[in-house]
């Protein structure tokens, strides 16, 4: 659960009448994700129960139903696949499996409820220097959404597309 966004207030000595608090909720299946959403409301309500709040003042939850992600699913039969054709392609030295993340990604979509088998990659893009500096010093490189994210072109583009070229003509292969 990500807090992204709280709004209340005028001023700093006045208490508000109402405070929005803006929260992301990801999951990687999606009955875990209304099982959150329940127990978000659960304990929201009888914090403000236990604490004497009236009803008419309790907390109001409100869930979208068009600001929600799609947890992005790596098939792992495609995704091992994939994984021997970098190696080939790019080299071992240049492939590393990761944790799953809880990134929001609308990638997610793509295999419409995992009925299209998909994996998702991602392609290095910073300056290996930087890298090694990162790994010495355990300063975080920038994320791709700063506006100190620098990615080298050259580079990038041409393993981007080695990779892709290489993925497209592995998956034009009959299995």
């Amino acid at each position: 659960m990500t807090v992204g966004s709280i709004h209340g207030g005028t001023r700093y000595n006045i208490i508000p009448d109402e405070v929005n608090l803006q929260l992301t909720v990801r999951s990687y299946k999606e009955e875990v994700r209304q099982k959150l959403l329940a127990s978000i409301e659960r304990i929201t309500k009888g914090t403000a129960m236990a604490a004497g709040i009236p009803e008419d003042r309790a907390p109001i939850i409100k869930v979208s139903q068009t600001e929600v992600t799609a947890a992005t699913y790596n098939d792992p039969a495609l995704t091992e696949r994939l994984v021997a054709t970098f190696v080939k392609t790019l080299g071992a030295n240049n492939v590393v499996k990761v944790a799953p993340t809880m990134g929001s990604e609308d990638f997610g979509y793509l295999s419409l409820n995992q009925q299209i088998p998909s994996t998702m990659f991602w392609l290095g893009a910073v300056d290996p220097a930087k890298v090694k500096e990162s790994k010495q010093t355990g300063r975080p490189l920038p994320s791709l959404h700063s506006s100190l994210f620098a990615p080298l072109p050259e580079p990038t583009l041409r393993t981007g597309v080695k990779a892709m070229t290489s993925a497209v003509l592995e998956l034009m292969k009959k299995k």
